[in-house]
């Protein structure tokens, strides 16, 4: 009755049991849907024939279906024994002594979803969830998906291995295998070869820089790309007799030029003392002679400044148990309270400041600045990516913004793979520093939506995708691994090679991978004022130029008191709870300060007072009413949390509307004027080629009133309804939760204890 068609290259069906009830409502079953439980190599499938009785995914991923969890978003697989009185946490190559009548799988996406399995066949039912504890906690980066993935995609008519009985054949999405042209055609750097790194050099003026291909073949540092920017004035001979002073001789690493030539650098610590003065000098002397004022270079130590990666875990896992275990009935004081003593919003307050800190040297005092971290691979990539969002409108595109993220943290070799747990070895390296970056980001639109090209269902989906195991993006610690590890499973599978240096794993960025034309048009921010919105504009579209004119340059000096700001710790660099940058700026300014105001305030003063320029610099505003929860990533699976046909949803709506009637009006006008399709405005360079608007939502037609659709709520385009089930009786483990645990399940069994 029920069959799985799988979508993905290289999917085979593990093991399955039909019969299942998929639990639905909290307390009933009432309205829970039945079918068939499947278990792949790559995801959970439940397929059923039954139609969910509330709102229905709007938005369907190419990879996925309605009811699918991808394998590596499974954090915990949970199952229950009723009349046993047992429940036990699977771990990959365990046994499981009872008959499962319910499976709980608790989902690196906040999703807490239950299966019964009283009509199902018991044997049947324990292989499935043995089956799914296995596929989710692969014992080595090989076993991902996303090997099997791209073998079966680019190389499966030339490997020798035989294929497996029970592999089902893939749907393609179009001519291209699953929408991605294996030769590749996006249109935006992946900083893999010297020329992308050249072009980023001339966009940002950075005349006195060059690339550097002393790290080819990752013969100098297996973590950093094979190409790097470095100061005109060292040479590569001089690299090479520095490097081995550096943390995993991780050599300074060139992000971003201001246009008055400051430059944004970022640097691995100096693990030899005896060196340390005298490597400084030298570095900071040649990123010196590379401004053309050779004004002075200040350095930021991010591990002092910062939380470090077990305190920003702590703090999600704890925003974690307070979005998805807590009830949510309490009340709305208690819940916020509960909110600020995770210090999540605390931490993204502290980054935005310190990289709004950044922002005051390289715009206000015309230095450069080098962060440094350990190993520089984990706050560096938050701070750099946010200064550069602050400064650079072309980040703030969406092939801008894809290419900043590539650039400062696949390329610069944050660990993914750690970071991620996919391989759920080590709870200890993982740490959300992606997602406290989204949501950093989020803040920023959240205080100037027209500034971004983007939405925030585009930032919630990019961080879905990490945990989507075919994209080179989000699966390893940096290229060199990607590489190896290619090398080694091709020699596995016998798959040639030829001259590649590694499999062609999709990145992240080809959205045609997952979604549609129509679906990615979500991804577009109706009120974007920026170069390509011809939508929103009335009139000629301002474009950006780099030059001094787009930036709010208000101080021209700054007291040498100040030059080390970054270096001691003190004034405004230093975390307290409640301290931030902007709130000691915002009040009444026409109050008498008893105090003198610092160069740094006056400077955030000064530009506060002026109206926004979204083609400018932008500066979050960081009171605590200022930063919000981001319900739409934090809520979205919580249907206590679902406001029907509410939220910001509901504007964009109306506002997709009317940027898409301009859009066909200004249409209309051109062909009243008899302009040529190549005398018209260039649109939205990453909307889809295929359809006409920019707009999800269309304008509605004298006969189609333009009203807000049935389906729309402020979880959309994501669904709460049969993703998230809090049960009010006693008896799974919900209630251990429920009953003060801070966590998710930590224990490796929960076996023989009574319910």
């Amino acid at each position: 009755l029920f069959s799985l068609k799988p979508k993905c290259h290289g999917e085979i069906v593990v093991n399955e049991v039909s019969f299942v009830r998929k639990c639905i409502g909290a307390d009933s079953s009432h309205g829970d849907l039945w079918g068939k439980l499947i278990c792949t190599n790559f995801k959970v499938s439940f397929i059923t024939h039954d139609a969910l009785p509330k709102q229905r995914f709007q938005v369907a991923n190419r990879l996925l279906g309605e009811h699918d969890v991808p394998l590596a978003c499974v954090e915990q697989v949970v199952t229950v024994n009723d009349a046993k009185g047992k429940q036990k946490v699977l771990c990959s190559n365990q046994k499981l002594k009872f008959n499962p009548t319910e499976l709980i799988l608790y989902c690196k996406d906040f999703r807490i979803i239950r299966f019964r399995f009283d009509e199902a066949g018991p044997q049947s039912a324990k292989k499935v969830c043995l089956a799914i504890a296995h596929y989710s906690q692969p014992a080595d980066p090989q076993l991902l998906f996303g090997f099997e993935y791209v073998g079966k995609q680019y190389y499966g008519s030339l490997a020798i291995n035989s294929i497996p009985t029970q592999e089902l054949t893939a749907t393609c999405a179009g001519e291209r295998v699953n929408g991605v042209d294996p030769g590749g055609g996006l249109q935006m750097p992946l900083f893999d070869r010297p020329s992308e790194w050249d072009r980023e050099i001339k966009r940002t003026g950075a005349s006195e820089w060059r690339v550097c291909s002393i790290n080819e073949g990752y013969v100098v540092s297996p973590s950093l790309p094979e190409y790097v920017v470095v100061p005109v004035s060292l040479a590569d001979q001089d690299l090479k007799q520095y490097l081995c002073f550096f943390t995993a001789h991780r050599i300074p690493l060139w992000c971003w030029n201001h246009p008055n030539g400051s430059a944004l650098v970022r640097m691995a610590s100096i693990s030899d003392p005896l060196q340390q003065r005298k490597l400084d000098q030298r570095i900071c002397s040649a990123i010196t002679k590379s401004h053309p004022q050779r004004s002075d270079v200040l350095k930021s130590d991010l591990d002092k400044n910062l939380p470090n990666i077990q305190d920003i875990q702590a703090a999600f896992v704890k925003v974690r148990h307070i979005c998805v275990i807590e009830p949510f009935e309490e009340s709305e004081e208690k819940w916020l309270s509960s909110m600020e003593s995770s210090r999540w919003l605390e931490y993204v307050r502290a980054f935005l400041k310190h990289s709004a800190e950044v922002v005051y040297l390289l715009e206000g005092k015309h230095v450069s600045v080098i962060l440094q971290e350990e190993e520089d691979r984990d706050l560096s990539c938050v701070v750099s990516s946010l200064v550069q969002l602050m400064l650079d409108p072309h980040f703030r595109s969406l092939t801008g913004f894809q290419s900043l993220v590539q650039k400062e943290w696949v390329m610069a070799g944050h660990r993914f793979l750690h970071r991620c747990n996919h391989l759920k070895k080590n709870d200890k390296e993982e740490s959300p520093l992606f997602q406290l970056f989204l949501d950093c980001v989020w803040q920023i639109i959240n205080q100037y939506p027209a500034a971004f090209e983007f939405t925030e269902t585009y930032l919630t989906v990019l961080s879905d995708s990490m945990w989507i195991p075919v994209f080179s993006t989000f699966l390893f610690n940096c290229p060199q691994q990607r590489t190896e590890n290619s090398m080694d499973f091709a020699k596995s599978k016998c798959i040639p090679m030829g001259e590649e240096k590694a499999l062609r794993f999709p990145p992240v960025w080809d959205w045609s991978q997952q979604f549609t034309p129509k679906d990615q048009a979500l991804f577009n921010n109706p009120m974007y004022v920026g170069k390509g919105a011809t939508c929103v504009q009335n009139g000629t579209v301002k474009s950006f130029r780099r030059t001094k004119k787009n930036y709010s340059s208000t101080l021209r000096g700054m007291p040498s008191s100040l030059r080390n700001i970054l270096m001691d710790g003190h004034d405004s660099l230093t975390l307290t709870r409640r301290n931030s940058l902007v709130p000691r700026l915002k009040p009444d300014f026409s109050q008498i300060r008893e105090v003198v105001e610092s160069p740094t305030e006056r400077f955030f003063r000064d530009w506060v007072s002026r109206p926004a320029d979204l083609q400018g610099m932008l500066i979050p505003q960081l009171l605590p009413s200022h930063l919000a929860l981001w319900r739409l990533y934090f809520l979205r699976w919580v249907p206590e949390a679902s406001i029907p046909k509410g939220g910001p949803v509901t504007a964009y709506h109306k506002l997709s509307q009317l940027a898409d009637e301009v859009e066909k009006l200004q249409s209309q006008l051109r062909q009243y004027k008899g302009a040529t399709p190549a005398s018209t405005p260039t649109s939205n360079p990453s909307a889809p080629p295929s359809d006409h608007s920019r707009m999800y939502f269309k304008a509605g037609s004298t006969h189609e009133p333009s009203s807000i659709p049935e389906y729309l709520s402020s979880s959309f385009p994501f669904s709460p309804v049969g993703n998230m089930c809090r049960r009010s009786i006693l008896g799974t483990p919900l209630s251990k939760f429920l009953n003060g645990a801070k966590t998710w399940l930590s224990t490796e069994t929960l076996a023989n204890e009574a319910l």
